[in-house]
């Protein structure tokens, strides 16, 4: 797949383009799905409760005409270039089922193939948005200074020098370095880093991060093609890519099965009729070879069991995507883990309040006074101070003179006494802020971002389900990050990353043969999340992309979840390898019965139905909620 993305012309400068996501029934393959299966329904319908042949048979006839032509007409173009397609089969598998009366299962193989054909083309489809939606948190101008003033040029025709100012509360329009000016950067979509972080001359901005409440010049350092955010797109696109080999392997495989039973159904039906059988005999033996030899069984053996276990995932708060992902999410043996939004809940609290001995203040009087202070702020930290004085019932002072200065902190006027709250530096894993009154230091406060409380039994659970402990793969500074991991009982801790380097950590897994599960919630884990043999992502605070990009979503944000569904995904693969065995039994049962024997046709017909009644049932259990169950990690 190849994915031109570019800005749209018509956006308003500042102003981010509304994100484009295809819509299911924007798709003409699921549109022709839809019309098959609820004509295919109708006539099931019809059937069941004894109506004329005729009036079945016209809903029949409109879901092999919906879902059948599309696959016909490919394959048709397939043997044009003397190849030879499994959809082209079982067009003929079911036409032929048709003509010797067994309208329902013709039908009822049309319709799936018709179904798995609109799924892929959603994920196709929802690649390329997920791609697409990236250019949203970029601007597409910025403002450039020149020896005669300031202009507004696009940003991709900035240049390696050029000097940009970025005004309060716009994004950076390109990477670069910090001349002049200090403010505070929110960088979470790049770093994953929860918190603002404090930009002053010297230091690295991104494009796409958010600037604060300080004016900065910011000497461009990359090209535009070449920023971060821009090599975030090209990582999510050849990680996509390569996927592509296990789809050819399965495109090989269709093609010999579909060859194989094509020539045997000739050699069926020409040998016996050049030794002088029955035309009528010989057709009947053919078509009933083709009948038993179709491979429903096979398609619902791998079905059923995979759609039970999403519907199961999904009624839990799990969105997985696709029967393919769920597949995927069996089959992995290492799992690393994004901290700030996955491990944590991605938000700062109050995790200690320390009045200074002869301040006068206790615990309450401190954080009452600081919250008062930063009461009119929007800045994360006193949004969490603010919250923290609400849990606890705290009445706030009124404030006048309020001020903020960009990474020093707010000052306030709160009951006739100067109120200063100002961040200093991190310590035990958390920021530090020093509330002063007229000068005079009287306490701190400690704000971290807390772990979610299931963090430590899913990390347990993922390790026993692999063989090996996680790995943290984070942005965030080496100090909070061991901090997580102690917490949750990690060993392998990489911190300090850029997505190219978790993308890199990941890949280095899997050169040394691991098929690895990422688990992230930002922008910045995406490039990770496609590269992984499978991604889930946290959807509560998850970004757009990393939640388009992930085979699976928790929806409800339990990181107990995660587990959960990798189990289950495991027993689906379990009854997936029994239903092939069943169904590859009873085809093989019964073409041997055709060839070696007389096989009767309603005999072949119910051979076949009940192999894939069976199949189907067998894939049903997993809709158990204790199928479910089975799978949560117990909290320690």
């Amino acid at each position: 797949m190849s994915v031109t993305l570019a800005p749209s012309s018509t956006a308003s400068a500042g102003v981010p383009t509304a994100r484009r996501r295809t819509r299911l029934l924007a798709l003409p393959e699921a549109r022709w799905a839809l019309v098959a299966l609820v004509a295919f329904l109708v006539g099931l319908a019809a059937d069941l409760g004894g109506a004329p042949l005729w009036v079945g048979a016209i809903p029949y006839a409109v879901a092999y005409a919906a879902g059948g032509w599309e696959p016909a007409l490919e394959g048709l173009r397939a043997l044009r270039e003397k190849t030879l397609d499994v959809d082209l089969l079982m067009v003929v598998a079911a036409l032929g089922a048709a003509a010797i009366g067994q309208v329902l299962d013709g039908a009822l193989l049309i319709v799936i193939f018709a179904t798995s054909g609109a799924l892929e083309a959603l994920a196709t489809a929802r690649t390329a948005d997920s791609v697409r939606g990236l250019l949203d948190l970029a601007p597409t101008t910025a403002t450039r200074l020149t020896g005669g003033g300031e202009e507004t040029v696009p940003v991709a025709e900035l240049a390696v020098g050029d000097v940009l100012l970025v005004r309060p509360g716009e994004r950076i329009g390109g990477d670069g370095t910090v001349l002049d000016g200090v403010s505070e950067a929110d960088q979470a979509t790049i770093t994953g880093e929860s918190l603002p972080v404090v930009k002053r001359p010297g230091d690295e901005v991104f494009a796409g991060t958010l600037n604060g409440t300080g004016a900065l010049r910011v000497r461009v350092e990359r090209d535009p093609g070449d920023s971060v955010i821009a090599r975030i797109v090209t990582l999510v696109e050849e990680a996509s890519r390569t996927k592509a080999p296990t789809q050819l392997f399965i495109e090989k495989i269709e093609q010999r099965y579909a060859v194989g039973v094509v020539a045997a159904t000739l050699a069926v039906f020409g040998v016996p009729l050049a030794f002088g059988e029955d035309l009528t005999d010989a057709l009947l033996r053919a078509m009933t070879f083709m009948i038993v030899a179709s491979p429903c069984a096979v398609v619902l053996a791998t079905m059923p069991p995979l759609l039970s276990a999403i519907a199961n995932a999904g009624r839990h708060g799990v969105l997985v995507k696709s029967a393919v992902a769920m597949e995927r999410l069996g089959e992995i043996d290492a799992a690393a883990l994004d901290k700030t939004g996955t491990l944590t809940e991605g938000t700062p609290e109050v995790t200690a309040v320390r009045p200074l001995p002869g301040s006068g203040l206790d615990e309450d009087a401190l954080l009452a006074l600081a919250a008062a202070a930063e009461h009119p702020s929007e800045h994360p930290l006193a949004r969490a101070v603010v919250a923290a004085a609400h849990a606890r019932g705290l009445p706030l002072a009124p404030v006048t003179d309020f001020t903020a200065a960009p990474g020093r902190g707010v000052t306030a006027a709160v009951e006739g006494a100067v109120v200063t709250v100002g961040r200093a530096e991190a310590a035990d894993g958390g920021t530090v802020v020093r509330v002063t009154r007229d000068g005079t230091p009287v306490g701190t406060l400690t704000l971290t971002d807390r772990l979610r409380h299931d963090a430590p039994a899913a990390a347990s659970a993922l390790a026993s389900l692999t063989g090996t402990a996680p790995v943290l793969l984070t942005g965030d500074n080496a100090h909070t990050a061991a901090r997580v991991a102690t917490a949750t009982g990690l060993t392998d801790i990489r911190s300090g990353l850029l997505p190219e380097d978790k993308v890199n950590a990941v890949r280095d897994l899997q050169a040394a043969g691991r098929k690895v599960l990422f688990v992230g919630d930002g922008v910045n884990d995406a490039p990770a999340l496609a590269a992984a043999h499978a991604g889930i992502a946290m959807g509560r605070a998850g970004s757009d992309l990393a939640l388009e990009t992930a085979d699976a979503v928790v929806v409800r944000d339990e990181l107990a979840a995660v587990p959960a569904v990798v189990r289950l995904s495991c027993t689906a693969r379990r009854l997936v390898l029994q239903n092939l065995v069943i169904a590859g039994t009873a085809i093989t049962g019964l073409v041997l019965w055709d060839l070696l024997g007389h096989l009767p046709l309603p005999l072949g017909v119910a051979g076949h139905e009940g192999s894939t009644v069976l199949v189907g049932l067998n894939g049903l259990r997993l809709l158990r909620e204790s199928a479910w169950r089975s799978g949560q990690p117990q909290h320690r």
